[in-house]
């Protein structure tokens, strides 16, 4: 029987896997291009995942959990590599990003998504999260959109 592929998740330890999770972030966000010490902060405050597909990364999720401002709203991004959509690999770090947010406490669910990002606007409109807000960053041309799991 052939070998199949496997898709593994790893919490990013150390620079290497870092570096990873900021690859993926910058290709899909090419707005908002991440330093790795800009990731290493945000590994200190959110929880981060890595997907990779026989060894190599092909997305990504960010989880940041409910706080003072907000104590129950968790945020869940999930980014895939555009050569890797329409497998799967989205759905699975999507529902791992959502069952981190609720045992951290969140009762609502939010995400936000680049507006030129198409497929992540139809796969989050695909699970239910619905427009509550669009901006664009001072400096940038591009609107972010904020969605609530409806």
């Amino acid at each position: 029987m052939p070998e199949t592929s496997k898709l593994s998740f790893a919490e990013p330890v150390g620079d290497a896997m870092l570096a990873d999770w900021r690859h993926v972030h910058n290709v899909i966000i090419p707005t908002d291009p991440l330093s790795l010490a800009d990731v290493r902060e945000r590994a200190g405050r959110n929880h981060l995942e890595v997907a990779y597909l026989d060894g190599e990364p092909v997305g990504c999720s960010t989880v940041r959990p409910p706080t003072g401002d907000s104590p129950s709203t968790g945020t869940v991004i999930a980014r895939i590599l555009p050569a890797h959509r329409r497998q799967g690999f989205g759905e699975q770090l999507y529902q791992r990003a959502v069952e981190r947010a609720r045992a951290l406490g969140a009762t609502v669910v939010e995400t936000v998504v680049l507006a030129s990002n198409e497929d992540g606007l139809r796969f989050a409109e695909s699970h239910g999260f619905v427009e509550i807000d669009r901006y664009v960053l001072p400096g940038d041309t591009i609107a972010y959109v904020d969605l609530r799991l409806a």
